[in-house]
């Protein structure tokens, strides 16, 4: 067994050339340890407590939200306001776990999804409420023909009032949130988030005052106002808010993995985006005054349609991210940083649940197996977001603290190494072979020291070593373990630190 003690002192693996005529401006030694955090340039004073920001958010959204509650409640008045909110409710988890598992590759902070959530149900939706009111009631009075505005307020103002609040909770994370909005998928998600908020409050309005009309009338039952209402905003079209806001989200995912120097294509996509929103917004909005059939037309000509497409663009850009993964892991692994067999189980969604399954069975406890397979999420949240970033860099659309982010996610990678290098080498194995351990118990790496027990042995290069079959296996006897300190010497990839010349073979 060798010695950890040794090893720990040996260097780090060098960080892979991305291209060799810029090896100066985006390469260095990986941070030490308590080095690993990359700090952005801060401006201002008070906005330096992270406590302070997050509070006064929480202080604005909260009063939004108080201010629609009054408002709701004195239209729909107390019950109304339950009975709406009740079923208000109903399609929001669905939304949100559909979003969440299009964000499963490269996971979002729940920070940010939250925060899109409750600016669509708190800020976006009293700009609304208190904006469509003031116009239709300024166009009635100029018009003197209350019918005329309502039509005007619902095919024009809402459209652009709604639509603008909504991309507001976009632009903001799009800003604020930069290393965190890295492409198409960032932006669907962020953007769904923001219109289920939207829609959860819009719909508590519609279904209380639906109920309140019911009261009035005395009607109940499947010809009630109630149940109309429901069916067409719960159960026919959930997705018809998320769907709008989405094409601004898309709009602003293009434009993130846009080149830097494209700055008038990284303007006009979410300037398009939002457009086509508040088109599509204002085409479902004026449905039910093409005729007794518009809205049905509407619905099944391009709603749907419209639907479909979205949805398969947002798998589409899913795939990418994997196939992205394939593509450019393999440079660290070359180097040193990953396994050989890790890119392909990164690459693939079954051999990650399946990777984070194996540490955790690893381990001889509940709290200690919890605690290895969030090391495998984090470690494959931080790979995926390690892919992305080299393949953005390759198409110029990083800035300049592109090296000390790549650092920081390889440090992170460091760090976990030991809990997760195994977990998906293994998985790499079990998704190549599926019937290579049938009906027997999986072997566990970890053994009761530093490093893998005895049996399962790990080595870097070209092959695993002898007694290996190609790619991995059972070995005959003892193998040096894996020790947590450091990885063997490593193969640079594309070159030297700070030089221009390839080392000499």
């Amino acid at each position: 067994m060798s010695d950890p003690s040794v090893q720990q002192q040996q260097a780090r693996p060098a960080v892979p050339v991305l291209h060799e005529e810029r090896l100066d401006e985006v390469l260095g030694a990986a941070p030490e340890r308590g080095r690993g955090r990359y700090r952005p340039h801060r401006v201002g004073m008070v906005w330096r407590s992270k406590v302070f920001r997050a509070g006064a958010v929480i202080v604005a959204l909260a009063l939004c939200w108080l201010v629609i509650l009054a408002l709701v409640r004195e239209q729909t008045g107390p019950e109304g306001f339950l009975v709406g909110l009740g079923l208000a409710v109903l399609p929001v988890p669905l939304l949100m776990a559909a979003f969440r598992w299009l964000d499963r590759v490269e996971p979002g902070p729940w920070r940010n999804l939250l925060f899109s959530f409750a600016w669509g149900a708190c800020a976006a939706a009293l700009v609304a409420i208190i904006a469509n009111s003031f116009a239709t009631r300024w166009i009635a009075t100029a018009t003197a023909d209350p019918a005329s505005a309502d039509t005007l307020g619902a095919t024009v103002i809402a459209p652009v009032v709604e639509e603008s609040a909504k991309a507001a909770a976009v632009l903001l994370i799009f800003l604020f949130r930069r290393r965190e909005f890295s492409g198409v998928v960032d932006g669907v998600v962020v953007a769904g988030f923001t219109a289920t908020g939207f829609a959860f409050t819009e719909n508590i309005l519609y279904l209380g005052n639906a109920f309140g009309e019911d009261q009035q009338l005395g009607s109940s039952g499947f010809a009630s106002v109630t149940a109309g209402t429901f069916f067409v905003r719960i159960v026919m079209s959930p997705f018809a808010h998320p769907l709008f806001t989405v094409l601004t989200g898309l709009g602003f995912g293009f434009a993130a993995v846009s080149a830097r120097r494209h700055r008038a294509r990284r303007i006009a996509l979410p300037l398009l985006g939002l457009l086509l929103a508040m088109g599509l917004h204002a085409l479902w909005n004026g449905s039910s005054s093409f005729g007794p059939y518009g809205f049905y037309a509407v619905y099944g000509i391009v709603m749907v349609p419209a639907f479909g497409l979205v949805t398969w663009l947002a798998i589409w850009s899913r795939q990418r991210e994997l196939r992205t993964l394939a593509a450019e892991l393999p440079a660290y692994a070359a180097a040193g940083w990953l396994t050989p067999a890790e890119p392909s189980a990164l690459s693939s969604m079954r051999a990650r649940g399946m990777a984070r399954d194996l540490a955790r069975h690893w381990q001889p406890d509940r709290t200690r197996g919890r605690a290895a397979a969030r090391a495998v999420a984090e470690y494959e949240s931080f790979a995926t977001s390690l892919a992305g970033l080299r393949r953005r860099a390759r198409h110029g659309a990083v800035g300049p603290d592109f090296g000390a982010r790549e650092r920081e996610l390889l440090h992170h990678l460091w760090q976990r190494r030991e809990t997760a290098a195994p977990a998906l080498t293994h998985a790499a194995l079990l998704t190549a072979h599926p019937g290579a351990h049938h009906g027997r118990p999986l072997p566990t790496p970890y053994g009761t020291g530093n490093g893998y027990a005895n049996g399962y042995g790990y080595a870097y290069g070209t092959g695993y070593g002898p007694g290996h079959t190609p790619g991995y296996g059972h070995t005959q006897g003892p193998t040096p373990g894996y020790a947590p300190g450091a990885y063997p010497p490593p193969q640079p990839y594309g070159g030297a630190l700070h030089s221009h010349r390839r080392p000499p073979s």
